[in-house]
């Protein structure tokens, strides 16, 4: 979870938010060629950060004044999306005393931007012209909000914000989303690529974000099977990145006429290779 977008590598997403309530929150986002596949879809790294942000905000106003971490996320998809504006529905599903589920849809909105005209499409059938383009779902851990030692974590209060619009200041990023992260590509046929830990990918508790993860990831599927492209995911964060590098390494999982799954792990090189993280990426034949 990224409290701010300032100098990161979410600085250029166009994002702006409404804490619709306690319980829900609803984040707008532009699709730019800059943030797409070569396919010319968004990248579902992207979209994993994304989620992940949005998912934050009603997880931290139930769970104050305990800080959240992510701990598991998935998305499934029922479309691809083109540059153009974006919208996620972000709304708590359950409330525990170590954990906190938030679910997400992702929606086309059709050139739509006015946060509140989107609530008011997805909460009234017909109203609007969205088209649903992938479902999510966060698990976060709850953890002491003295873990969170960076960014602007006193001033992320989204339980202040209730009914009220933020934009997140906007930083231009001449490069794409991958080669911004500046991964190096050890092995692309079996998916090692190496992530270095800095403030640029960090997030609040020092680790590596996790859509910075899962960009990693991504990029280690799209060069095992770079004819396909990255559609759904299912992320398991296990520990974090103390010292970096973060490596990737892919495994086959299925090649099928239409699709492939890819299990990625990543590790912590500088620290024995403890592994960090575990995901499962299917990529599909892009549309045409």
């Amino acid at each position: 979870m990224t409290v701010s977008a300032d100098n990161t590598f979410t600085s250029d997403f166009g994002i702006t938010s409404l804490q619709v309530s306690r319980e829900r929150a609803i984040m707008g986002a532009t699709v730019t060629e800059k943030l797409c596949t070569p396919t010319g879809t968004a990248s579902l790294g992207f979209l994993t950060t994304l989620v992940d942000i949005v998912a934050s905000s009603p997880a931290l106003v139930v769970g104050s004044p305990d800080w959240t971490a992510t701990q598991d996320l998935s998305i499934h998809s029922a479309g691809f999306l083109r540059p153009g504006p974006i919208a996620i529905d972000a709304k708590l599903i359950r409330v525990g005393k170590k954990t906190i589920l938030v679910e997400t849809d992702v929606y086309d909105t059709h050139g739509v931007t006015d946060l509140r005209e989107i609530a008011n499409s997805i909460d009234t059938p017909g109203a609007g012209r969205l088209t649903l383009a992938a479902r999510g779902l966060v698990t976060f851990v709850r953890l002491p909000r003295s873990a969170a030692t960076l960014g602007d974590v006193a001033t992320y209060t989204p339980e202040e914000w209730v009914g009220s619009i933020r934009e997140y200041p906007i930083t231009p990023i001449d490069d794409d989303v991958f080669s911004r992260l500046n991964l190096r590509e050890i092995d692309g046929s079996h998916g090692e690529f190496e992530l270095d830990l800095t403030g640029f990918v960090a997030n609040s508790i020092g680790t590596i974000q996790g859509g910075a993860q899962a960009l990693l990831a991504e990029a280690a599927a799209n060069a095992m099977r770079p004819e396909l492209v990255a559609t759904d995911i299912q992320i398991h964060y296990l520990a974090q990145v103390k010292k970096g590098p973060a490596r990737s390494y892919g495994t086959v999982v299925r090649d099928a006429a239409d699709h492939s799954v890819i299990k990625v792990a990543l590790v912590d090189s500088g620290a024995d290779d403890k592994l960090l993280t575990l995901l499962t990426i299917t990529l599909q034949r892009p549309p045409r």
